[in-house]
């Protein structure tokens, strides 16, 4: 496999606006998730963004940006616009997507998603500890089978408590990884039933009939959506 890993960023967030160029001790937040990308050594990394600010902070610290388009409607989008304008003579064929807002993600996590096996698609779960996450709705719950060690093929995505009865929950992790193939046909489709429904982009997938594995990781990232995650970034990331 030839990975690639893009990180697509957008300046436009109700909850928390200019969340990208973020500070935290010293460095965007942008920076913190290009870094972590980078820890994990599966192949070049590139920021997908839609703003010359983001580009620009990224390049100051060393890295590699490009511009996008604005108007894209999800990550994904903005990914297979990147990836086509990078990679013309398609010398890659995994592409992975770390969300512009994981700033503690562990470069371990990302290794675990880019082995792509057998599926068409790979994304990270771990189990949920904390019991008013059970029946959170904004923690989606990954719902699977076992394949292999602390790897499940993916039945179901939902925000509702699921699978009903004694067991633990799994907390699904916002990162994926592609084949190329997969990624391109992925973002040519209309938008699914039960996609719309839960809010859930992966559905989609999995409803057009595409494999997704789940690899199981130990710890969540935290995601950065509201000043108070902010915060709790900057103390998981203090020096």
């Amino acid at each position: 496999m030839r990975p690639i890993v893009l990180i697509p960023a957008r300046m436009a967030s109700t909850r928390l606006p200019g969340k990208p160029l973020a500070d935290i001790h010293g460095a965007p937040m942008i920076v913190h998730v290009w870094r972590r990308a980078r820890e994990a050594d599966v192949g070049p990394v590139v920021v997908a963004a839609d703003d010359p600010a983001i580009v620009a902070a990224v390049e100051e610290a060393g890295g590699r940006a490009i511009l996008t388009q604005a108007d894209h409607a999800s990550g994904s989008d903005r990914i297979a616009e990147a990836l086509a304008r990078l990679d013309p003579e398609r010398r890659h064929d995994t592409i992975v997507n770390v969300q512009g807002d994981l700033p503690t993600i562990a470069p371990q996590a990302v290794r675990a998603a880019a082995a792509l096996g057998q599926a068409d698609i790979v994304t990270l779960a771990t189990p949920i500890r904390r019991a008013e996450e059970r029946d959170d709705p904004n923690v989606v719950k990954a719902i699977g089978t076992p394949i292999g060690e602390r790897r499940l093929r993916a039945l179901y995505f939902t925000r509702a408590t699921a699978p009903w009865g004694e067991g633990e929950l799994l907390h699904h992790i916002g990162l994926y990884a592609y084949r190329r193939e997969a990624l391109e046909t992925f973002v040519r489709l209309p938008r699914s039933t039960l996609e719309k429904r839960e809010r859930l982009e992966q559905l989609r997938a999995l409803e057009a009939g595409m494999r997704i594995d789940i690899a199981l990781v130990d710890v969540a990232p935290l995601g950065v959506d509201t000043p108070q995650d902010l915060e709790r970034a900057r103390e998981r990331l203090a020096p």
